[in-house]
């Protein structure tokens, strides 16, 4: 499965990416910010992550910014069950922070999910990271009053998260009628099935 947005261009990660996503994650201010990825993050763990099959309904996809010199990976961003619900998690590299990425990815992703019939999401973030929280908040979460321990593998310990939920009132294609601002525009999600 592969999405269009604005800027960027979200598609599933392959072998040849390795090296890429493991220079780009291998950051401990960025895994920190993580619940399920390990630190120190190694080259294994970008093969297992590249490696593990896809769930047509929790697709997860390489953030990837296309150019004048060719695409490059900024981030990851996908859903994934927590609990019973579907959770939606992304990263952005640190050299790509501040520039909108992950709002842009986060509602793709969003507009994707309605449409292939989610009607809940769920986020979260750890007390520490608000910049996370302010992501959530601009793409339509809203926070649910729940605050939780979760164990980050980056930390190596638990830490308080904040939860967040947003609702869809019925799958669709998000044109106009969508519950948060700028989830149809300008975005168009293909998919690839193989032979």
């Amino acid at each position: 499965m592969f999405v269009r947005s604005e800027r960027l261009f979200l598609r599933p990660g392959w072998s040849e990416d390795q090296d890429e996503l493991l220079a780009l994650i291998a950051d401990e201010a960025v895994v920190r910010n993580l619940a399920r990825a390990p630190w120190p993050y190694t080259r294994e763990d970008a093969r297992r992550f590249l490696d593990a099959p896809q769930d047509r309904l929790l697709p997860r996809f390489l953030i990837t910014q296309p150019g004048a010199h060719g695409t490059r990976i900024v981030g990851c961003v996908g859903l994934s069950m927590l609990d019973g619900e579907v959770e939606l998690g992304y990263w952005i590299a640190r050299e790509h922070w501040g520039q909108g990425f992950a709002s842009e990815a986060a509602r793709a992703v969003l507009s994707l999910a309605r449409a292939i019939g989610h009607k809940r999401i769920i986020g979260s973030h750890f007390l520490d990271n608000p910049a996370s929280g302010r992501v959530l908040e601009k793409v339509g979460f809203r926070p649910t009053g729940r605050v939780t321990e979760r164990f980050s593998e980056g930390r190596g310990t638990h830490g308080l998260s904040r939860e967040y939920a947003v609702e869809f009132d019925s799958p669709g294609d998000c044109d106009d009628d969508c519950p948060n601002p700028g989830f149809g525009s300008g975005q168009t999600v293909a998919t690839r099935h193989a032979a």
